[in-house]
């Protein structure tokens, strides 16, 4: 017997509707959280159609034609929009009988295997939610010595540097630090119901090594910049994990994949929008002031989970409402879109041209500083020895 899935039972009525749509074939996507002892189901969508396809509404007749990369691209625009915690965990194929063999033959191209397929009322109300807001203030120099238009390779290594941060922080869960090992509601009384409403949240603080007022010595450097990227504002985060005893180390680990990502996929969707609306990046370096795009929950019908997306603020909200239907076949109402924060910012500083002479004077005068506080020893020397002259001088003219 393989690994335990564990499915919303309402998922079961979602495939054989699909059934009756399929020609020749439907495929989509599994979306659930893993955990060590088995897997939890809780939402399944169809792959959408491409532009060609809604127009013959009709799928390739074989199955040697699957298009795994308009699969993957699906996917991969679906993660983004999901919560910490939950995750794509795999592919679904439903086929005619006629295509059976040829469905096998797909499936064993991937890592398939076989699996325990139960299906369980109300699994998708049992769900604990843990939230946050992390202030972000991240300063990311652009070295003269790499191409200033390569802004995205740059976000990118400051973001890693800073998800650095984060895995090191310290979780404070309602106001708490516990062990990673305990369970994560010991000593909470579990609420009762399966109604959005009795939804358990944990409120979470993160505090990074600044805020905690680390004391490890750290050296500085002296970089030669061509300008710098400054990311500002105040992002929401949130994680689900199911309440079968989740260990608090479980809790953690979700949440702080979704802070990580949540900031890497919004500049992602930024320097998308930017390479469409703009063209290429690789354009005259200049200053440049970029509203991230902001982050909206939206709740999931009969679940206490909420999945997530991101808008521009021109973006209205009937666009909002097609990309669920597209990418979530999910049919979502105006009034349950809620944007979850303020505006975040991205502020791209370059040096400007006339500024050579006062950019090398500022770096002249910081190598100065470090040389002076690395001689600071011998210059207290010798001040001590002039003072020791002086003394000396006056005591044997007396």
């Amino acid at each position: 017997m393989g690994r335990t899935y564990l499915v919303e039972e309402a998922i079961g009525q979602y495939l054989s509707d699909l059934t009756t749509k399929m020609n020749p074939y439907v495929t989509g996507l599994l979306i659930g959280q893993c955990s060590p002892q088995r897997d939890y189901v809780i939402r399944a969508v169809r792959t959408p159609p491409k532009e060609e396809q809604k127009e013959d509404n009709v799928s390739p007749a074989k199955l040697a034609s699957l298009d795994e990369e308009w699969i993957t691209t699906h996917a991969s625009q679906v993660s983004r929009m999901l919560p910490g915690g939950l995750l794509v965990l795999g592919v679904f194929i439903i086929a005619t009988p006629e295509l059976s063999k040829d469905s096998q033959n797909a499936l064993r191209r991937s890592s398939a295997k076989p699996a325990d397929w139960k299906y369980q009322s109300a699994l998708s109300a049992s769900w604990l939610a843990l939230g946050c807001t992390v202030n972000v203030n991240i300063h990311i120099p652009l070295l003269a010595t790499s191409p200033n238009h390569d802004l995205e390779k740059n976000t990118k290594n400051g973001l890693n540097r800073w998800s650095k941060q984060i895995e090191d922080s310290v979780f404070l869960i309602n106001g708490q630090v516990k062990d990673e090992d305990t369970e994560l509601l010991e000593g909470q009384k579990k609420s009762k119901g399966n109604t959005q409403s009795s939804t358990q949240f944990s409120d979470v603080r993160v505090l990074t090594q600044l805020s905690q007022g680390s004391s490890r010595r750290s050296t500085a450097t002296v970089q030669v910049c061509s300008g710098s990227i400054n990311l500002k504002g105040a992002v929401k985060c949130r994680a689900y994990v199911h309440n079968n005893k989740p260990k608090v180390k479980e809790a953690i680990q979700a949440l702080k994949r979704d802070i990580i990502n949540t900031l890497s996929d919004r500049c992602e969707i930024l320097f998308e929008d930017l390479i469409i609306n703009e063209g290429s990046q690789k354009k005259n370096f200049k200053r440049q002031y970029h509203v991230l795009p902001q982050r909206l929950f939206v709740p999931v019908a009969g679940s206490n989970v909420m999945l997530s997306d991101y808008k521009f603020g021109d973006e209205a909200a009937g666009e909002i409402q097609e990309r669920f239907v597209e990418m979530l076949d999910q049919a979502v109402q105006a009034e349950d879109i809620h944007v979850a924060e303020e505006m975040s910012a991205v502020d791209i500083c370059p040096i400007v041209d006339n500024a050579d002479d006062t950019q090398q004077k500022q770096v002249t005068k910081a190598t100065l500083l470090l040389k002076l506080q690395q001689n600071m020893g011998v210059v207290i020397a010798a001040a001590v020895a002039v003072l020791a002259s002086i003394f000396s001088f006056n005591y044997f003219s007396d």
